[in-house]
């Protein structure tokens, strides 16, 4: 019965989009497992609701032009219930059932790690936003193509920024000392991985490197290492509930750490549902509304946020962001390569060099994008405030955070 309900889902995103007359073989169909139950069921939603903005907007603009006719995109849904094994199952039904030539990625990197040999044995190509671990590109894969950087770029900007206000601690930055709390996933320990090195380059000391569980709901344990060997900074990944798990209990427990930095606060709505708790929370991010980026589709990224928010009544978060991106550079390479091959379309998107209102996008031979920076927020008042890179900024960061 479950499965019959995903079916309805598809077949219901599949015809809510038609902006002009079109027959049945005027249509574009991309293929999408996407954890709508199952522990990624939130940034599931995210990432659907980026690429139906996406597809919502090409398709009322024009929809894409091959060969003077025009055609107009539809997404065929599947629920993967955030497990591995289904989505594998789902991308090959996908692919040999439904005779899906295009795949947009699922959330998450396991997920996506999942789906790869199927996407790679049959050739089809795969634009994804959501699986940002290094192994998924260290693999050779030829038909993985990735708008996001990769989850060891995620946090090594705060280090960078721990570094250069370590004399506000009253430090030089090789006498600050970190505590990692990381979940045992592909995504975090990258995370992890570039946090080690970027702490080794600045002499840092590592006094606490916990591996927390999936499902991530007590850090009390780590919290107590905390509050007896006083670190300078305390790094987190672990997905939303980690990430709300962490400024909760550390209010709880009266925790103090000058430096607090975590990924997927966003997603979790840390700034509007926990503001008090998140005070001063730094915020990795892979995209925000007010960077400068802007397209001849939606506009700034400003545009873009405010459009996602009339269209689902809530923040546009990064996750909705790149994957409406990934949209994009689909439709960008399918207008470029005149065709509905998918060597070609794959031959188009390895060669994209295109400005979206999420950033520049620029693949290498690996498939990851190496045209835009990460950013780096903190939390106040309820908003995010980006505070690194430098040249992005919009105030400098409040470092030490302020004693409750």
């Amino acid at each position: 019965m479950r499965r019959a309900g995903s079916w309805l889902i598809c077949a219901s995103v599949a015809l809510l989009f038609v902006p002009f007359a079109a027959r049945a073989d005027d249509v574009i169909t991309l293929g999408a497992a996407v954890s709508m139950t199952g522990k990624y069921a939130q940034n599931g939603a995210n990432t659907r609701n980026g690429y139906d903005l996406a597809v919502k907007t090409i398709n009322e603009r024009r929809g894409i032009m091959i060969g003077g006719k025009p055609y107009r995109l539809v997404i065929r849904y599947y629920d993967d219930e955030s497990m591995p094994a289904r989505a594998t199952e789902l991308a090959e039904r996908l692919i040999k059932q439904d005779k899906v030539k295009f795949m947009l990625g699922p959330y998450s990197s396991d997920l996506t790690k999942a789906i790869l040999p199927v996407i790679e044995k049959h050739g089809v190509p795969m634009v994804e936003g959501n699986g940002a671990a290094r192994q998924l590109f260290t693999k050779g894969y030829h038909y993985i193509f990735a708008v996001l950087s990769t989850s060891e770029q995620y946090l090594t900007s705060a280090i960078q920024l721990a570094a250069e206000n370590a004399h506000k601690l009253g430090k030089k930055p090789d006498e600050i000392t970190i505590a990692l709390a990381m979940e045992n996933d592909p995504f975090a320990q990258d995370v992890r991985a570039g946090v080690l090195d970027d702490a080794e380059r600045h002499g840092m000391r590592v006094v606490i490197d916990d591996q927390l569980p999936p499902e991530l709901n007590d850090m009390a344990v780590t919290l107590a290492k905390i509050k007896a060997l006083k670190p300078d900074m305390l790094v987190v990944s672990g997905h939303e509930k980690g990430a709300i798990t962490a400024v909760t209990q550390i209010k709880a427990m009266k925790v103090r750490v000058p430096i607090i930095a975590m990924t997927h606060c966003d997603s979790a709505e840390l700034a509007e549902k926990f503001a008090e708790a998140s005070e001063h929370t730094l915020c990795a991010a892979q995209w925000h509304p007010e960077l400068n980026y802007e397209d001849d589709l939606f506009g700034t990224a400003s545009d873009f946020a405010a459009a996602f928010k009339a269209a689902y009544g809530y923040e546009a978060p990064y996750q909705a962001a790149q994957s409406a991106a990934s949209v994009q550079v689909f439709a960008d390479a399918i207008d470029r390569a005149q065709s509905l091959d998918p060597a070609k379309v794959r031959d188009a998107i390895a060669a994209t060099e295109l400005q979206t209102f999420f950033g520049k996008v620029k693949f290498d031979d690996a498939g990851r994008n190496i045209a835009k920076p990460m950013v780096l927020c903190q939390i106040r008042a309820g908003k995010y405030v980006i505070v690194s890179p430098k040249d992005r900024a919009k105030d400098e960061a409040v470092i030490p955070r302020p004693a409750d």
